[in-house]
Order: structure tokens, then sequence, then C-alpha cells
């Protein structure tokens, strides 16, 4: 099939390597095959690279939307725990909830992206949406109804990092966008923890450099990745250049929106909707 021929069919779909993966079709035997060796990574450890997903050919056009947007970033230098939640001093001084580390980066809220760009295009596609929930093998995914978070885009500068964390939604969806002349990489431990289970003490052992669990995941451009990062604790080291990567939110259940508090920090602004579902409890009983 020539996909350059037919770009305008395509839609938002012209950006994808439909070749190497044939996310369009999804009754072809290619397409199972792709999407079984993506479960299986996911079952294995945690996360999945999609090598190659974006064309060659768009990899720049996608580099300078987000290029565009990244100007608008909200930027900020915080001390984090894993949890994003205050400090307790009931507990420990070594317990995770009390460990603090550095957090220093900025994300592009969805509403500075440009209405029919490529990344809210491909965000919203059908068969985009299919293919993220026949990997992770549920049923049915959603959009987020948060209007600042359903795409985003993390920005680091030159020295930054993202400390150690859990994801506010189940799982994340990325795509790499600018990489940096060097470091810059994405450590994780999959499957810390789980529904109504902290797993305090393996927190614990990561943070102190005493875990044998940690992974290490070096990206290329045009590389998509899936990835559980609400049980799977991670974070992105210090890097020389910038880095750009696009963040996909998508849930199980229709009607997500951020939390206030979460949102603020990440944005520096929350909007009516946010306040409104504040009212509404997570029922996984983990701390965000």
């Amino acid at each position: 099939m020539k996909h350059d021929d037919d770009t305008a069919a395509l839609g938002a779909l012209a950006c994808v390597d439909l070749d190497a993966w044939p996310i369009h079709e999804p009754g072809a035997a290619e397409y199972a095959l792709k999407v079984a060796r993506v479960r299986k990574d996911l079952k294995a450890v945690g996360c999945a690279r999609i090598e190659g997903f974006i064309r060659e050919a768009y990899r720049q056009t996608l580099a300078a939307e987000v290029n565009g947007v990244a100007p608008s970033a909200h930027f900020s230098t915080s001390s984090i725990n894993p949890y994003f939640t205050p400090d307790d001093p009931a507990l420990p001084e070594s317990h995770p909830r009390r460990r603090y580390s550095e957090n220093t980066n900025g994300f592009v809220a969805m509403d500075r992206f440009p209405a029919n760009g490529l990344s809210l295009s491909l965000y919203r596609s059908p068969d985009f949406q299919r293919f993220i929930a026949d990997c992770l093998e549920e049923e049915t995914l959603f959009t987020f109804d948060d209007p600042l978070a359903g795409v985003v885009v993390n920005v680091m500068k030159e020295g930054q990092q993202l400390a150690w964390h859990y994801d506010t939604n189940e799982f994340i969806v990325s795509l790499l966008t600018r990489k940096p002349h060097e470091g810059g990489a994405f450590e994780y431990v999959p499957d810390l923890r789980q529904p109504g289970d902290e797993c305090y003490d393996d927190v614990e052992q990561v943070l102190d450099g005493r875990s044998d669990r940690v992974r290490r995941l070096s990206l290329e451009l045009g590389d998509l990745q899936i990835f559980k990062g609400r049980f799977s604790l991670h974070r992105v080291v210090k890097g020389k250049g910038e880095r750009h990567t696009v963040i996909f939110g998508y849930a199980k259940e229709p009607g997500f929106i951020g939390r206030v508090e979460r949102t603020r920090k990440v944005h520096n602004r929350v909007t009516q909707a946010h306040i409104d579902a504040e009212k509404h409890a997570r029922n996984d009983g983990l701390a965000d």
C-alpha cells in the first residue's frame, strides 16, 4: 500500500507507519501478531516499546507541532514524594510517603494544542484508541473529560528531572518527539504496587537504591510507549539537551477528570470541571 499517495484518506493515521503497525486493520493476521507482542511485553515488564510507530516523514512535522506549543509549558520545581501527597509527620522518616525528591519539569496542557494538529487527531482516532485498548486487553477505552490532561507535553530542559512517582491514571501512552543529546533515560519498576496494597517496603528499597527490580528504557524518535504508570514506580533522569514527550491519557471508564491538587501542581490552574469532579472519590484504594 502506498501510504504517501493516500495521506488525505488516512486522515489521523497518515503519520502512522501502517506497514509496520497496521492499526487500521484489526481483523488482519499481522495486526493480531503485533498486538500479541505488545501484550507479552506489558505482562512481562509492565511496559511496551512500539518502535517506529510514527512514519519517518512525519517525525519532524510532529516535532515542529510540539516545539510550537512547548513555550506555553508551565514549569515548576517542587519537592515531591511518589504519591504527590503532603508530608505526614505521624509516619517514620524513612517511610516512602515522607521521602521527597526534587521534581523539575514542565507540562503543556491539552487546550494549548492546535485543534486540528497531529497530536489531538491521533488521540481521538477510533483506530488508534482501539489499538491501545486491544494492547491493554480492554474492551473499550475512553478519552479524558479533563479539559487539560487528555493530551499533554512533558517538557524537560537540560538538567531537569522527573522524580520517582506513580501516575494518576492506570496506564500512559506516550510518544517521544525530541530526544536529549545525552541521558534522559526512563527508569521504572513494573507492578510495584497493586490495588489496596502500596507495598511500601518495596518502594523504600527503590528510593534507597537497593532494589534490583529497576529497569531502564531509552526511546527513539517515532517510538510509541505503553506503560502501566499507576502501578509501576517510574522517573526520568537528567539529560543534556531538551526532551519532549507527548502523553495521551485514556481511562477505562468515561468521565475521567484529574484531581484539583494534582492538576494545580502540574498546570498551575484548574477548571470548574476539576472542582466539580472533586466530589467523586477514586475507588482503587491507592494514594495519588
